[in-house]
């Protein structure tokens, strides 16, 4: 892998969707980056601090949400003397978002006033009255004709149906929840998933007429979901809960096909294989011990402050793998599936349970299995499947990468001194990665992965 330099950031770095260029929030201003020099192609100056930033699906415009105003600007590569600014006033903004054209904003006030949409090609807009959540509870169609918005009022939940081309209302009808977290189309646009609070364990799956299709509750009298997701090819639809299992349904009976525990203790016969992080031995040939105290001394130095290389050793089963349990009288209790993501071909999801910070699961849908499981030194931050490949990289706020295929699992030390991965992001197309820390960004450029490449456990 190569490793660009460093680049500063205060705030939100994204790759525009086209993988030609990357927004980059320093301070109050915009930084546009082409993706192959680095070199910078555009430079906006907003009015203030940027929280937030978000390109439109063509990557001709890009947004920035200014939420300490409360204020939005928007901007355009192509016509740099272009600028857009929303202000709601006193209903301020919570949370602004594209729509699927590229040529309307949704922005939710503060307190779930209302939803106002925007027009760019005219000065029309349109409001939505008292939206559920802020930043969640508004779903697109793959196709981009539809939208659903989460509403409530009178203490009920409805699903708003709202055309993007003329953004009037379809329909309206009210869900069977108590307190509605979040919406989800499915990736063929033939239903919509809808969750409860984690006080209640609900997840139902409506038609976009508003016919209930199913209701799924595992267990009652506990906490309940913390995350759902569609898989890629829609035929299936994981669901995470409190209670430390993964559950996947499929899409023609929405029955439980697939049900998958986290266990703190891993024992044979298990076909996956099990990876360790551990520290790569510092080693001095002679050469290098002919060389002066100095050198010496900052090796010693630089293995004393973590600055050493790691690899993944492969465990033999049983094995305990850390677990954490969380104290029964704080809220948010840090258990149950936090992360959950599906491989770009729908065969693999990754999850991490959040009793168990540190280790990532890696399970094959196809043959309902484990395919593989990470155990970190350091609590994961994040994960991403490459969109082209079966080939998983993580982070864990480390000065090392981490990857997974399925030929075996690897680290990658960063070239770049005191930089800690704390997010990381794929471009569209697979080639590059983005790799932020504290206040700097690096990218990398990622080979192509061969069907047939075998990968070293100590590489």
């Amino acid at each position: 892998m190569e490793f660009t330099e460093s680049y500063k950031q205060t705030g939100p770095c994204c790759f525009s969707p086209n993988s030609r260029f990357i927004a980059v929030a320093v301070d109050y201003r915009l930084v546009i980056r082409d993706t192959l020099s680095f070199k910078v192609v555009q430079l906006f100056s907003c009015l203030d601090k940027i929280s937030y930033i978000e390109w439109a699906v063509d990557s001709e415009y890009i947004l920035c949400g200014l939420y300490k105003r409360p204020m939005i600007q928007a901007w355009s590569l192509a016509q740099p003397e272009w600028t857009c600014k929303i202000d709601e006033g006193p209903a301020g903004i919570a949370y602004a978002r594209w729509s699927p054209d590229s040529r309307h904003i949704l922005t939710t006030s503060d307190f779930q006033l209302r939803l106002t949409v925007w027009s760019l090609v005219n000065t029309a807009c349109v409001h939505v009255q008292w939206p559920k959540h802020g930043s969640k509870g508004v779903s697109f169609t793959q196709d981009g004709k539809f939208a659903a918005i989460c509403t409530r009022r009178d203490c009920k939940d409805y699903i708003n149906l709202l055309s993007c081309h003329s953004w009037e209302i379809m329909g309206v009808f009210a869900v069977d929840t108590l307190d509605l977290a979040d919406i989800e189309w499915s990736p063929d646009d033939s239903a919509i998933v809808i969750w409860d609070s984690p006080l209640e364990y609900k997840v139902l799956i409506y038609s976009p007429d508003g016919r209930c299709l199913f209701k799924y509750q595992a267990y009652e009298s506990g906490l309940g979901v913390k995350s759902v997701s569609w898989s890629p090819c829609g035929q299936f639809l994981a669901v995470g809960s409190y209670d430390q299992m993964l559950r996947v349904l499929n899409h023609l009976t929405w029955k439980t096909f697939a049900e998958f525990t986290h266990l703190s203790t891993v024992r044979g016969p298990c076909c996956a294989a099990l990876f360790k992080e551990v520290d790569e031995p510092l080693q001095l040939d002679m050469s290098e011990l002919c060389l002066s105290d100095d050198f010496i001394q900052n090796k010693n130095e630089d293995a004393s402050e973590g600055h050493f290389g790691v690899r993944y050793e492969v465990m033999e089963l049983p094995i305990t793998l850390p677990f954490q349990k969380p104290p029964a009288d704080k809220p948010n209790p840090k258990q149950g599936i936090g992360l959950m993501s599906w491989s770009n071909d729908s065969q693999y999801i990754c999850t991490r349970n959040d009793s168990m910070p540190t280790i990532l699961w890696i399970w094959d849908i196809r043959h309902l299995e484990i395919a593989a499981i990470l155990v970190q030194k350091d609590p994961i931050r994040a994960a991403a499947w490459d969109p082209t490949c079966a080939r998983l990289v993580l982070c864990t706020g480390s000065s090392h990468l981490y990857m997974w295929t399925p030929s075996g699992a690897y680290c990658v030390n960063i070239p770049l001194p005191q930089f800690t991965i704390t997010d990381l992001k794929w471009n569209s197309d697979g080639s590059c990665l983005l790799l932020k820390d504290k206040e700097s960004f690096c990218c990398a450029a990622v080979p192509v992965l061969p069907e047939s490449s075998e990968y070293s456990s100590d590489e």
